[in-house]
């Protein structure tokens, strides 16, 4: 994995859009370095709102248990401090970021690093897969799971799992010694089609 290091993060929200006023009620973060578990961060956050019953049964967070919970600014402070400037991961990077960035604002706080999102990195690891929802992954992939879905440290780690595994996986496949985070982002963007000679030829490329 090389001697970098990535923070792996999963939110629980109010609802789907930070812009129309959906908070975080929870996160979950693990750090991952040389490819192990090193750290792991979670916490309720009180959203100052009540969550809908919807939410409650989805995540098994009930309104009850974040009325006792510390505030999200309190929660977010402390986070910042975990999050460092590690590179940072999420599965379907695209939503955790916009809640990460939406809360951090809030605490006048901007993040610096960027995020690598493993859904797209899956899609064009594992091509083969017909589902790269992360319960599907942890299924196909044997993943380490301790079985509970939408509890932010929960998905936190099996998405940590996963990103170990991709990282073995194309080490194996295409005899890479290090797999730059930097070439995982690029990698995310490329066509799925072009994703194994985009792989071969960084791999020809090491140094």
């Amino acid at each position: 994995m090389g001697n970098y290091s990535v923070v792996v993060l999963d939110f629980e929200t109010t609802g789907l859009s930070p812009q129309y006023g959906d908070r975080a009620i929870e996160i979950g973060a693990v750090l991952v370095e040389n490819n192990e578990i090193v750290d792991r961060f979670q916490s309720l956050m009180n959203p100052g709102m009540k969550v809908s019953s919807f939410i409650e049964e989805y995540t098994g967070i009930t309104n009850r248990m974040l009325d006792s919970s510390p505030s999200i600014t309190e929660v977010m402070h402390e986070f910042t401090r975990f999050m460092a400037q590690h590179h940072l991961v999420a599965h379907n990077a695209g939503f955790d970021s916009r809640f990460l960035d939406a809360e951090l604002q809030r605490i006048n706080q901007q993040r610096c690093q960027e995020f690598a999102c493993s859904l797209l990195i899956s899609r064009r690891v594992y091509p083969e897969l017909t589902s790269h929802s992360l319960e599907s992954l942890v299924r196909s992939k044997n993943l380490k799971t301790d079985g509970v879905h939408h509890r932010a440290l929960a998905d936190a780690e099996m998405t940590a799992h996963l990103w170990v595994n991709i990282v073995n996986d194309i080490k194996a496949e295409y005899g890479f010694k290090q797999v730059p985070f930097d070439l995982l982002k690029r990698l995310s963007k490329v066509s799925k089609s072009l994703a194994p000679t985009f792989l071969r030829r960084a791999a020809e490329n090491q140094e």
